[in-house]
């Protein structure tokens, strides 16, 4: 006789939840405030703090999901480009002499708050890594 395992699962909800946390985890150690956090993310200040608690699930419409991915594709380029975890955590904040950025940080222009302009900020980033894939 042979026992059926469950498994625990994971509604969209909770996943969500998840990659929320992660971004979040990540923007905090870029050094960004709460408020840009919310602007980039495109989530309330409640959300924020939801997204603290693990026991609390969200719901995320698909804006807020590719923000998320976004967010998280960034930190993949920075982690690929960088071997200094300074540098993956720094850059968003450094100032950059790009003509994109115009001597702002990927930071200030995600905060803005537009897609566009986190898209481009991860498109440029990403080109960085060349070949590195």
């Amino acid at each position: 006789m042979s026992l059926a395992t469950s498994k625990p699962s994971t509604t969209p909800k909770d996943a969500g939840a998840v990659a929320l946390r992660t971004a979040v985890n990540i923007m905090e150690k870029w050094n960004a405030t709460s408020r840009q956090i919310e602007n980039v993310l495109r989530i309330s200040r409640s959300t924020y703090a939801r997204s603290k608690d693990q026991q609390r699930s969200v719901s995320l419409d698909s804006d807020q999901l590719a923000r998320i991915s976004l967010v998280l594709n960034i930190h993949a380029s920075l982690r690929t480009i960088f071997d200094n975890p300074d540098n993956v955590y720094g850059f968003p904040a450094m100032a950059n002499d790009n003509a994109f950025f115009d001597g702002r940080s990927p930071l200030e222009i995600m905060a803005e708050g537009s897609f566009i302009q986190l898209y481009e900020t991860f498109r440029r980033i990403d080109v960085l890594r060349g070949a590195q894939w």
